[in-house]
């Protein structure tokens, strides 16, 4: 694996209970990041009980200063709506203010759009609505979006992404708790395996792996899912995948929504009669 190398200098982090941590350098809106993801979801699954993660955005920008700008036009009223590559990124981060777990609902809800192509997500009605979706507090993301915090939080994502030198994404750095220790940059996407095998080195122990979920618990843990992510996740063929998946689509259990590129899988959603 040449895409491996130390760090000499880790950035430091707040201390967890848990002895690894992991930043994961994604651009949230390029395919190779829902590859990472999904990676990450299996990796939580198993062996969360070791590491605790962040994201961090690292996506390519020129300037900031224009499009906040314009973002306060559309708070006053002087522009009606407004597009730009920054603006996904900025909802992010003004996602990150009510949370974390406020923020991972934000990024799923943002990319199951991206991978249906149900909406302009460049578009800054388009990620307010996002936001009412993935259940947050719209009044306080519409205050948030384009706000100096929002700004400065981007700022610091990209800040992180020059001086780790990270040159391609997606990318892992590993920490330990052992702030004075380098840490291990992982560029580029490998098998799952790899990732488990440096977790294991880094703890310089065996591993336990926790028992994997049944497949409605996690449903209710992730908003969505494809087919290739379950076959992935409970190391199945994907034609195997499929016929569990459908047999709970016909027990009313969940859902499948698709385009001619890609099939999604998530939990059944309510339906109202008046």
């Amino acid at each position: 694996m040449n895409n491996i190398q130390l760090l000499s200098e880790p950035v430091a982090s707040e201390k967890t209970t848990k002895p690894i941590e992991l930043y994961v350098f994604i651009d949230p809106l390029c395919p190779n990041a829902f590859k990472m993801q999904s990676m990450l979801k299996k990796l939580q699954l198993e062996y969360e009980h070791y590491f605790t993660w962040r994201y961090v955005l690292s996506t390519e920008l020129t300037t900031l200063n224009c499009v906040t700008r314009r973002i306060k036009g559309c708070l006053t009223g002087a522009d009606v709506d407004i597009t730009h590559p920054a603006l996904p990124s900025l909802a992010i981060k003004a996602a990150e203010l009510q949370g974390k777990k406020a923020a991972n609902r934000y990024i799923r809800k943002l990319q199951e759009h991206v991978l249906l192509e149900t909406k302009n997500v460049l578009s800054y009605t388009s990620l307010i609505d996002i936001a009412k979706e993935a259940k947050l507090d719209q009044e306080e993301f519409i205050k948030d979006f384009g706000s100096k915090e929002a700004v400065r939080a981007f700022q610091c994502d990209l800040y992180i992404t020059r001086e780790m030198e990270i040159d391609e994404v997606p990318s892992i750095v590993f920490f330990n708790e052992c702030i004075e220790d380098e840490g291990l940059k992982v560029s580029g996407m490998y098998s799952y395996e790899i990732y488990v095998q440096i977790l294991q080195e880094m703890l310089d122990e065996e591993i336990v792996r926790k028992p994997l979920p049944t497949f409605e618990e996690l449903f209710q843990r992730f908003q969505y899912l494809t087919t290739d992510e379950v076959a992935s996740i409970y190391s199945i063929s994907v034609s195997d995948a499929e016929r569990e998946l459908k047999k709970r689509m016909l027990q009313q259990k969940i859902e499948r929504i698709s385009n001619d590129a890609v099939t999604l899988w998530r939990l059944k959603q309510p339906t109202f009669s008046f």
